[in-house]
């Protein structure tokens, strides 16, 4: 197992905490990890170049099972001179897919084939961020740990460093996002629900809240930075979860009315629009997504240039979905669905929307409960880049929502 993550010198909750406070972007994590370790290639006062290495074989092969387990960042993966063969992202199966080079955001995982096939040596397997935004800086050091071969050592073969991407390499992000299918001869394969109950069209990225009297906004314009889907940013309930007040029939909580379509129909990939306060303003409300069990939902997600124009990786908690399609600029229900891929898309719950394009995801609603919707880069969600879709009892004891214990702790 590879756990790619981010380290910061300070508690990294207080990090988001603070950036949720006055609506700006928190500090960038101080280094990048692997396994919990920066690497050898990590340069800062607190010299802490700590790394991991992996043993192998030659001729054998491995599977490793690489997950991002950071807050805020996706990574490029690659291990020097090494090919890596794809077989399952998120838990499902993948037609084999070979490449040099891996993309995961926040909370993907990427199970690979690593065959042992080099000349003896070492060679650093290394991790580094896929920026998409423009005018972002982070931290551009390159995390690294060392695939060494059985008696192979650094005092006899210094290690060879792969090439990595660069920051901003989205044609790259793409290619390897776009070419994954799903594997159709699995066992845990079921095939492509062919028609849809739900349509959505949803919109998504950054935008602006109302700073609020007597408060000292970090965000453009003195306001609060905030994220929405459909202009709306989402606002976790205080006084109960979502699915305490939907099992007890609780109203005030939260409203079903989250719209199936942007209430504003605009040019949404053109970033002469980024900073029109007619589109960025957003109100913040607890709205959520009510689907009869077992329907099958399409949604679009359309990527803005609203402030800024970047990769989001949107997590669907309870469901697994298949990606149908994807693409730049804004989605063309005529041309693009005849591209969908119905016979063996991928099946995974985070996908990376492309920075300024869009994606069409679809799931069968067949698990009853209420179901947390957003972008999984941190910073975002804190600032109400989320929805939740609630997916009512189906009618039988097997498909109706259980009462909690009766031990079940309260807050």
């Amino acid at each position: 197992t590879i756990l790619l993550g981010e380290w910061w010198n300070a508690n990294p909750i207080d990090v988001e905490n603070a950036a949720a406070s006055c609506g700006s972007a928190p500090a960038e994590s101080d280094a990048y990890t692997i396994n919990g370790w920066p690497g050898v290639l990590f340069n800062t006062a607190f010299q802490f170049k700590y790394y991991i290495q992996a043993r192998c074989w030659p001729g054998n092969t491995y599977l490793l099972r690489i997950i991002n387990a950071a807050l805020n960042e996706q990574f490029f993966f690659k291990i020097a001179n090494h090919s890596l063969t794809v077989v399952g992202v998120d838990a499902a199966y993948t037609n084999p897919y070979v490449t040099d080079v891996i993309l995961l955001g926040p909370g993907q995982t990427t199970d690979v084939l690593l065959t042992a096939d080099q000349a003896p040596g070492l060679y650093y397997m290394a991790a580094r961020p896929y920026v998409s935004a423009i005018g972002v800086t982070p931290n551009t050091n390159t995390t690294t740990a060392i695939l060494a071969y059985q008696n192979a050592t650094q005092s006899t073969t210094p290690p060879i460093l792969p090439v990595l991407p660069a920051l901003n390499d989205t044609p790259t992000a793409f290619t390897f996002s776009s070419n994954l299918t799903g594997l159709v001869t699995s066992p845990f394969w079921s095939p492509v629900p062919q028609s849809v109950d739900e349509n959505m069209f949803v919109t998504m990225g950054l935008g602006l809240s109302a700073c609020g009297a007597n408060q000292t906004c970090g965000g453009i314009f003195a306001q609060r930075m905030s994220s929405s889907m459909n202009n709306l940013s989402f606002v976790l309930p205080t006084t109960m979860s979502l699915l305490e007040a939907h099992f007890r029939n609780i109203s005030g909580v939260y409203t079903t009315d989250f719209p199936d379509q942007p209430p504003v129909v605009f040019d949404y990939t053109n970033v002469n629009n980024s900073f029109d306060l007619n589109l960025i303003m957003t109100p913040k409300s607890t709205s959520v997504k009510s689907v009869m069990f077992n329907a099958t939902v399409q949604m679009v997600l359309q990527n803005t240039a609203l402030i800024g124009v970047e990769n989001h990786p949107m997590h669907l908690h309870g469901f697994n979905f298949y990606v149908l399609a994807q693409g730049f600029g804004n989605y063309n229900a005529t041309l693009d669905s005849a591209n969908f891929n119905l016979v063996n898309p991928q099946e995974r719950n985070t996908l990376g929307v492309p920075a300024g394009g869009w994606a069409v995801i679809r799931f069968r609603a067949n698990n009853f409960c209420v179901w947390y919707f957003h972008c999984h880069l941190d910073v975002h969600l804190t600032w109400g880049f989320a929805t939740a879709i609630l997916v009512e009892n189906g009618g039988t004891p097997e498909s109706t929502l259980p009462p909690p214990p009766a031990d079940f702790p309260q807050c």
